[in-house]
């Protein structure tokens, strides 16, 4: 027995367990159902190409998680890159953000923008509805134009009944001022948004990190673990592969949804109906290896019209030049999926595929190599249910002592930094607390650190 379990080795549970060491704590376990740690932050090497699990780029905002980038990856294994990221809409390229860079768009568009800003409705109060928080901040115009048909598409759910919980953060604002000045000119507006700019690895892909922050942990990564039952009362984990393993804490990184479907507890089915009401959608993520330079200038693009399937499109080998043979260039897509039918998730492939072929001119020829990866987990759906429920869902399972946490732990919207934070939340929470039972032990902490070195 392990006074505490980690489930799951993606980037949340690596950080848990490196920040447990860290405090000096060693009394614990870590498994992954996969036959190797990352979850989604991995890559795929196929024919001199180097695919990620869709787009991976580190955004830092946070002091810590700078100085834990360096003291894993040292930022001499990274390049810090300027985003050159646009929207494709009406036949024109738009610097990202939308909203500040209407200059080269049809007139009409432009009226329509400027004119819905300044009639945008003023609610009483601060609307929590996403439909009416575009049009309380950004007005009908921006809405129609962008925010509605790409937040449609990239949810695949009716975007009047999503939250606007998730926004603060991801979706700059604007003034006035600012929309008028990017009508009437240029405006690249590149130092505007959470991801500015971002780092990522001179080699290996996302893939890379993942590999430095392993080799930073001690205790063994023990893959090909899937759960199958969580029993709450006995503190019991059972895995699909016969073994069981007892805990005192358990820290869970699996999709929110699934540890309760996996929870044998017969006097709170309430945890089990839940797992049922947590909505999130699919995205399938096609990759091609292109024997062609160049075939853009762009990091990536975001596609809110009805007639790409996708709503982005990114360039790996703008990233960095090696995630692709000399010579040739790479090119991921993303389509969101909320229905998972195999009919429909392969029809709506083969429409992406055609569309985002015919936009860059490729043929069959130019085509060296192509990956699709299914991701079951994806966007977190934001609606009313979740907004209610989900800290009720969580007080539940902390009292049970089982802490489920990061991107789908906590069934949020989130990037690779809160992943790292979060994971040194709660090992500082559970190891600090061991440490109150035994004062004498604190001590220990610096002799383990002088240990590893």
């Amino acid at each position: 027995m392990a006074k505490i379990v980690i489930i799951g080795a993606g980037l949340t549970g690596l950080s848990a367990a490196y920040h447990l060491e860290q405090n000096g704590f060693y009394d614990y376990k870590i498994f992954e159902k996969e036959n190797t740690q990352g979850g989604l932050c991995r890559s795929i090497y196929q024919d001199g190409f180097t695919f990620d699990f869709t787009g991976h780029l580190l955004h830092i905002n946070d002091p810590y998680f700078y100085d834990f980038l360096a003291n894993i990856l040292d930022f001499e294994h990274l390049d810090k890159i300027n985003r050159k990221s646009f929207i494709f809409s009406h036949n024109t390229y738009s610097p990202y953000p939308f909203q500040i860079n209407l200059h080269g768009l049809p007139t009409e568009v432009v009226i329509d923008c400027i004119e819905g800003f300044v009639k945008r409705k003023q609610f009483k109060k601060q609307t929590n509805n996403y439909y009416q928080w575009v049009l309380q901040h950004f007005g009908a115009g921006f809405g129609n134009h962008f925010f509605f048909p790409y937040q449609t598409k990239i949810f695949d759910y009716d975007i009047k009944k999503l939250s606007a919980d998730w926004t603060s953060r991801f979706v700059p604002q604007t003034s006035l001022r600012q929309i008028i000045e990017g009508a009437v000119k240029k405006n690249q507006a590149g130092n505007i948004g959470y991801n500015a700019h971002f780092f990522y690895p001179k080699q290996g892909g996302i893939f890379y990190l993942i590999q430095q922050l392993s080799k930073k942990i001690r205790n063994k990564i023990q893959t090909n673990y899937s759960v199958k039952t969580v029993d709450m009362q006995n503190r019991l984990i059972t895995f699909e592969n016969g073994h069981f393993e007892q805990f005192d804490r358990l820290i869970s990184t699996m999709p929110l949804n699934l540890l309760l479907n996996k929870i044998e507890e017969k006097s709170d089915m309430a945890l089990k109906s839940a797992c049922n009401k947590l909505l999130c959608n699919s995205v399938i993520n096609f990759n091609l290896g292109i024997f062609k330079e160049n075939i853009s200038d762009k990091h990536w693009i975001y596609f809110p019209e009805k007639q790409f399937p996708l709503y982005r499109a990114g360039f790996y080998s703008n990233f960095c030049p090696k995630m692709a043979p000399k010579g040739c260039s790479s090119i991921y897509g993303e389509v969101a999926c909320l229905d998972r039918s195999e009919k429909h998730k392969a029809e709506i492939l083969a429409a992406a595929l055609q569309k985002i072929k015919k936009h860059f001119k490729l043929h069959k020829k130019d085509i060296l190599t192509e990956k699709i990866i299914h991701i079951d987990h994806a966007y977190v759906i934001y609606n009313t249910w979740r907004e209610k429920n989900i800290k009720k869902i969580q007080a539940r399972l902390n009292e049970n002592k089982i802490y489920s946490i990061g991107r789908y732990g906590q069934w949020k919207y989130s990037s690779m930094q809160e992943a790292v934070l979060d994971g040194k939340t709660i090992a500082d929470k559970l190891s600090f607390a061991q440490y109150k039972k035994y004062w004498h032990a604190i001590p220990q902490k610096k002799n383990c650190e002088n240990r590893r070195r």
